[in-house]
This record gives C-alpha cells, structure tokens and sequence, in this order.
C-alpha cells in the first residue's frame, strides 16, 4: 500500500515516516502544501496523512482541491489538540478521519489500516481468501492456519491483491501502489513476484487475466 505523507515539522515527518515503512508502507513524502496537492492530484494513492498547517498552501485548501478534482483517496488529517474547528473544517472539505496533536503512533497506524480496509470494502484487520489469510497489521499471511515466509515485496504485492480480490489489477496498478514516487520502477519484476507468491501459495490463488493483470480468487470456487 502507497502512503502519501504531507507535514512540514522535519523530525515530526521523519517519525511518522519511519513508522509508516517498518508498518510495510511505501511512502512519498512532502513538506508543503504545493507540493504535496501536485503529488495526490498526479499520484495514485491508497491514503494520505495530511497536515493542515502547511507552508505555501495550507492543507485545508490542498484537501477541498483534491476533492473538487474528484481525487477520492482516504484521508486522515493532522490538527491541534485544541482546534476543533479545524477537525469540522477539515471533515467539511472531505477529510475520512483526524488525529490530534500529540498522537501515538500506533494509533495513527491504526486509523490509516481502517481507512485503508474501508475503502477497499472490508470491515476486518485480517482478509481471508479461502483458506488464505492476511493480517494487515503485520503483513503475515497463513494458509491453512500456517505461516506463509514472505519478503517486504511478496507481502506489499500480496496485501494489495488481498484488498482487492476477486478484482482484476493490472500490472501497472501493482506497479503505481507498491513502489514509491522516486524508485526506478519496472512492471517486469510484478511477473516476478507473482511468480514466487504462486510458488508459495499454490497455482490457484492468483490468477493471469490475459492482457489485464491479475485477480486474487478462492480456488475452491471455481
């Protein structure tokens, strides 16, 4: 899953960051306002973190811009413990959730799996698949109650074909969602990891829609 991180505070930002990629998130970040609207107006993402006091363009406006461009992401707003007002201003423009200042992490991590999960259409932490599960706060996966041994990628690639399954999802979708902004991206290497899930899970699980991508499906369904 792709993060969108937009706070101006340096340290506050390397925190939350490194908290979002030990959590198996792939993140873009931005200090600005400008920048951070350029990035979730051209980028796909599954959620953003968004600060509303921001330089250049506060983050109220990048969220009723976003929103009047009909960008429908998750997003989970930043505010002051005491600024109400910012939270029903921030829920007005099309914000999904808040967290105040000071947060704990583990909170803001749970927030944004909730919103994540939503979106997607799920209700619960861990998706099941037949006799496949995921568990989406740790990004371990079990099949037939055993754990499957996944690396970073099999996992990212994996928990977004758990989000979506029985949805077609292209190679580039893959692609967009699972590697940043900045990293050398390459489609091919999807085929690759697919390959290894399949090794690992068995043939049935993922299957190749032939000139659209791939769809995560019980087996046992037919």
């Amino acid at each position: 899953m792709r993060i969108l991180l937009v706070e101006d505070d340096r340290e506050l930002h390397r925190q939350v960051r490194t908290a979002l990629e030990n959590a198996g998130y792939t993140v873009d970040g931005a200090f600005d306002g400008e920048e951070g609207h350029f990035l979730g107006d051209t980028e796909p993402y599954d959620a953003v973190v968004l600060d509303l006091g921001l330089p250049i363009k506060d983050g109220l406006a990048v969220l009723k811009a976003w929103r009047q461009a009909g960008r429908t992401q998750p997003v989970l707003i930043l505010t002051a413990r005491d600024a109400w007002s910012e939270k029903v201003a921030g829920f007005d423009a099309g914000a999904d959730d808040y967290v105040p200042k000071p947060f704990h992490m583990a909170e803001l991590l749970a927030r944004l799996r909730a919103l994540i999960r939503r979106a997607a259409g799920h209700t619960t932490p861990v998706l099941e698949c037949g006799r496949l599960a995921f568990d989406t706060r740790t990004g371990q996966a079990l099949l037939d109650g055993v754990e499957v041994p996944l690396t970073a990628h099999e996992s990212k690639i994996l928990g977004y074909l758990m989000h979506h399954m029985d949805k077609t999802v292209s190679r580039t979708e893959l692609t967009e969602h699972v590697y940043a902004q900045d990293f050398d991206r390459d489609s091919n290497t999807i085929e690759v990891f697919i390959g290894r899930l399949r090794k690992k899970l068995g043939e049935g699980f993922i299957r190749t829609q032939r000139g659209l991508g791939y769809r995560l499906t019980n087996p046992e369904e037919g």
